[in-house]
Order: C-alpha cells, then structure tokens, then sequence
C-alpha cells in the first residue's frame, strides 16, 4: 500500500465521539447533569454569573482620593503674561485663547500671583489671586 492523501488514517482512540448527556443510555438518572438547577436543563450554563452589588463593586478599579465633580479653572501666572502681552493691553479668556495661554475657554480662568508684572494690564472676565490683585494694580492695572 502506498502512502498518499487518501490513505492516511488517523491513530487509533485519538478521534473520540461527543458523549452526549442527557440523551438516555446508562449515565444512572441525571444522565450525569447531577439534579435540578439550571446547569441540569438543556441550554443551562448560560448567563450562570449574576451581577450584584457585591461583584460589580468588586470588578470596579480602585480609585483613591476624591475627584470634584466641578471644573477647575485654567491657571494663567503673572510671569506669562508678562511674556506674552505689552502694555495697557485687555486681557480676556478668549485672547488667552487664540494666544494659547489656556486650552479652553468654556471653563473660567484665574490668575495667580506667581512673577512679577511690569506693565499695566486690564483684566476682565478673570478669577484674580489676592497676591496677583495686588501686584497688577500695583503695576497700574485694572481689574474687572
């Protein structure tokens, strides 16, 4: 007998067939499901994992701390603004904007007190530090 595709068998006991329970023959009365519940029904052990409190809380990643459910405001310091404007000019969210000095404007803007400012600014629209306060209107500057 020559080899070839046809010919090939394969080894003797590697290819069982499916016991399949449940169906008569001798497996005693459960036919090997044990009894009841729904992993002795046909179709059972399916959907057996029930989310509860418990396991959900479980399956949640930790996180510590406390996260505050409002936005905190975009910080701007006195020594960037000094670099980035010349005097007597208003200083607004929207010009902190399109000067790329925050990220977004839809959340407020406050100016801390961080550097020394030389030049005269009018703030409008801005949270202002008590230390930065004190320093622009010192420097000759408005705030509104």
């Amino acid at each position: 007998m020559t080899l070839s595709l046809h010919t090939i068998k394969s080894a003797r006991g590697s290819r069982t067939k499916k016991v399949r329970i449940g169906r008569g023959g001798k497996r005693g009365n459960y036919s090997g499901k044990g009894q009841k519940g729904q992993r002795a029904r046909s179709g059972g052990r399916h959907n057996l994992k029930r989310l509860g409190m418990r396991q959900l809380m479980e399956q949640t990643p930790k996180l510590r701390g406390f996260k505050s459910m409002y936005k905190k405001p975009a910080i701007v310091n006195l020594r960037d603004l000094t670099h980035h404007f010349k005097d007597g000019e208003v200083v607004t969210p929207e010009i902190l904007l399109k000067k790329r000095m925050v990220a977004t404007s839809r959340f407020s803007v406050k100016i801390l007190g961080k550097g020394e400012i030389k030049i005269k600014l009018n703030l409008t629209n801005c949270a202002v530090s008590a230390s930065a306060k004190e320093a622009i209107e010192k420097a000759g500057g408005t705030i509104k």
